[in-house]
C-alpha cells in the first residue's frame, strides 16, 4: 500500500462521479448539503464516487432540470460506470456522507439528499457498509475506491463558507427549445 502523500488524488465536484480500478488513486470532494455516494465491488476491485446537489426525480429531469445535479441520474451513472469495469451488482457495496445542514434558515436539503441515497441503495439491494450525513457542518471526503478506506475532515468557519457558496451558484436556465422549422 502507497502513502497517502504518494497517493494520485482526483477531485469529484458537483454533478460529477468516477470510477477506477486503481488502488493508488484516492477520489476526494467537498460536502455541505450535498451527498456523495461511494461504491465498490470488493472482488472486481473497481469502485467509484458520485457528488449530487438534490435527490431529483424523473419529473424534474424532463421538466427540464439538469440532470447533473440529481442524485437519482448520478447514482444510476455510477452503478452503470461500475458494472462496466467489471463489478457485479450482487456485490456492491456503499458508504455515503454530507447531508448536512449548512445554512439554518434554509429547508434541510441535506436530510432529503440523504435520506433519498439511503432508499435508493435499499431499493437497489446495495448495502450500506458505512454512513456520515447530517449535522450543520460541511466535510472534506477522501475515498479510496478499491479498498473502501473512507476518511472525513470536518470543515469550519471560512472552509464551510466556501462550500455552501459552491453549492449555490446559480444554476444554468434550460436552454429554450428550438421552435423554428426548416423546410427544405
Amino acid at each position: 500500500m502507497i502513502s497517502d502523500s504518494a497517493a494520485k488524488r482526483v477531485h469529484v465536484i458537483q454533478g460529477e462521479f468516477k470510477v477506477v480500478n486503481d488502488p493508488d488513486v484516492v477520489l476526494s470532494t467537498i460536502l455541505g448539503s450535498c451527498v456523495a455516494a461511494c461504491m465498490r465491488d470488493p472482488v472486481a476491485g473497481v469502485g467509484g464516487m458520485n457528488h449530487f446537489l438534490l435527490p431529483g426525480s424523473a419529473e424534474a429531469m424532463a421538466a427540464g432540470g439538469d440532470a447533473t445535479r440529481y442524485g437519482v441520474h448520478l447514482m444510476e451513472l455510477l452503478i452503470n460506470g461500475l458494472l462496466k469495469k467489471g463489478a457485479r451488482r450482487d456485490r456492491l457495496e456503499a458508504k455515503i456522507f454530507g447531508g448536512a445542514k449548512t445554512i439554518a434558515r434554509f429547508s434541510n436539503v441535506g436530510e432529503q439528499n440523504a435520506q433519498f441515497a439511503r432508499q435508493f441503495l435499499r431499493d437497489e439491494g446495495i448495502a450500506i457498509v458505512g454512513e456520515s450525513t447530517g449535522g450543520d457542518h460541511g466535510r472534506k471526503l477522501e475515498y479510496w475506491p478499491v479498498s473502501g478506506r473512507a476518511r472525513q475532515y470536518a470543515l469550519t468557519g471560512v472552509e464551510a463558507q466556501r462550500a455552501v457558496q459552491l453549492e449555490q451558484r446559480p444554476v444554468p436556465a434550460p436552454k429554450p427549445v428550438e421552435s423554428s422549422i426548416e423546410f427544405f
